[in-house]
């Protein structure tokens, strides 16, 4: 579980911005191979008005798409987040999946990313597929502080946890 956030480049500052584009599904070695040469080449050439952008991406857990711009050198704009937005849209494109479907969660269970639509949460409680510690992924995250301490967060301290409490009472 912790492999995959220390990939994630220790000189890039706290309060760099980030950004989680979940896929539909999870990818094969082979894609995720491809996926991270694509979203090196893009990070390496990231530029906003003219300066380089302090960047980095990479697709994590086979299934999330994180962009890290640390803008303590540049600030990142309309302009430069487009060429994120293309970039994500292409690999939708090109693999057949969807990064924007903001109904469906994600969870960790037993070492793997297990998807569940908003709507069956409840129900994934009452029949034990997932728990109350169960860690679900808090794509919301907007800083790279965060997404260390708290892209992964139990079920039970998550943001989710009062809608599910306010519809069973």
């Amino acid at each position: 579980m912790q492999a995959e956030l220390n990939k994630i480049p220790q000189e890039l500052s706290d309060d760099s911005r980030v950004w989680v584009f979940q896929s539909s599904r999870p990818f094969n070695d082979k894609e995720t191979l491809e996926i991270n040469e694509q979203l090196k080449n893009f990070y390496l050439q990231w530029q906003s008005h003219g300066e380089q952008v302090k960047g980095w991406g990479a697709l994590l857990y086979n299934t999330f798409v994180v962009v890290i711009a640390d803008e303590t050198q540049s600030n990142v704009s309309g302009c430069s987040t487009d060429g994120m937005t293309r970039i994500i849209k292409s690999f939708e494109r090109q693999y057949s999946v969807n990064f924007f479907d903001r109904l469906t969660l994600s969870f960790l269970v037993n070492d793997k990313v297990q998807m569940l639509p908003m709507s069956q949460v409840s129900y994934g409680l009452e029949k034990g597929y997932i728990e109350t510690d169960t860690l679900l992924f808090n794509n919301l995250v907007a800083t790279k502080g965060t997404l260390l301490d708290y892209w992964l967060t139990p079920l039970d301290k998550s943001w989710l946890w009062q809608r599910i409490v306010d519809k069973t009472t």
